[in-house]
């Protein structure tokens, strides 16, 4: 547990270095420009190393141990943290860079200056990105043990910080992309709006990510269920003889690697005198099973009645 937790924040170390050293070229391009979308990218970047001072801070926290008002401890300090990165921070670096893009269409008289060191800049904030977007990648490699497709693992996994700095990545990459077509156009038509357009897109890309990541860190907070293929593994901690049914089960996330899970089990009528030591069985078979994770585990005894309907 203790490794995966360190691997699924050395992307976000990666991220913070890399936005840094971004964060600074691209203000000095802007500067030596007065492009609009180099000042879209400036402020993407800074928006970028808030999130990651953000994520890191989450992450302290969520490890901090139980207390009185918080018996399980504060693991899900994570997506809390995640939240305000996608909310406040990306959403409002998307609203800033539409507003300055918009500005500049309905004031296309702006001037991009040495559009040549714009360029360079654009081409080495690309290979600082693509650097920390690789890292973003093996992380996700080493914690998708199931070899799920990518989009796929990123829905699943309760690891909100890979999420965030996977999309932060991504978008980093495709904004920079864009910041460079639009201008290499206004190079060659000597038409400032292609600019300005380019600023546009990259506030809407970044708009479009906050949503999609408050959609998925709203699920996170409220709390998500453990994956189908962990489901499975405890189900089959159940599949024993001495176990007449399984009546009922419910699991959830108090963090990435924290889950809870109470049951309720239906013991043949013979083997009623041992039900201690079979949940203690069961319990140590689900610990096996989920070895790279901390269990909450609550099982209790009951007679199974079909016509029982919880309220």
């Amino acid at each position: 547990m203790v490794e995966q937790k360190s691997k699924g924040m050395g992307s976000v170390i990666a991220a913070l270095i890399a936005n840094i050293l971004v964060a600074i070229s691209k203000f000095v391009g802007y500067f030596i420009s007065g492009s609009a979308a180099m000042l879209n990218e400036s402020i993407h970047s800074v928006v970028d190393c808030s999130n990651q001072i953000l994520l890191l801070f989450g992450d302290r926290r969520s490890k901090k141990g139980q207390s009185d008002l918080h018996q399980f401890g504060e693991a899900r300090a994570k997506y809390f943290f995640s939240t305000i990165v996608a909310t406040m921070l990306f959403f409002g670096g998307g609203i800033l860079g539409i507003m300055e893009a918009i500005e500049k269409l309905f004031h296309p008289s702006h001037e991009v200056n040495n559009p040549w060191i714009v360029l360079l800049i654009l081409v080495f904030g690309i290979v600082v990105e693509g650097s920390s977007l690789r890292v973003a990648l093996k992380e996700i490699n080493e914690l998708n043990t199931e070899n799920q497709a990518i989009l796929t693992f990123l829905r699943e996994s309760r690891h909100s910080e890979i999420l965030i700095i996977f999309t932060e990545d991504f978008c980093a990459v495709i904004g920079l992309g864009l910041a460079a077509i639009g201008t290499v156009a206004t190079m060659l038509t000597n038409n400032p709006m292609f600019d300005a357009l380019s600023g546009l897109l990259i506030g809407l890309l970044l708009t479009g990510a906050a949503i999609f990541l408050a959609r998925e860190f709203y699920s996170l907070i409220v709390g998500e269920s453990v994956t189908a293929s962990d489901l499975k593994k405890i189900m089959l901690a159940f599949n024993r003889a001495d176990v007449e049914r399984l009546i009922d089960i419910k699991t959830i996330h108090l963090g990435p690697d924290e889950i809870m899970i109470a049951a309720k089990i239906d013991l043949l009528d013979t083997q009623e005198a041992r039900g201690y030591a079979i949940i203690n069985e069961i319990e140590a078979v689900i610990r096996q099973e989920l070895a790279g994770k901390k269990a909450y585990i609550y099982i209790e005894t009951d007679k199974y009645n079909p016509n029982y309907h919880r309220e």
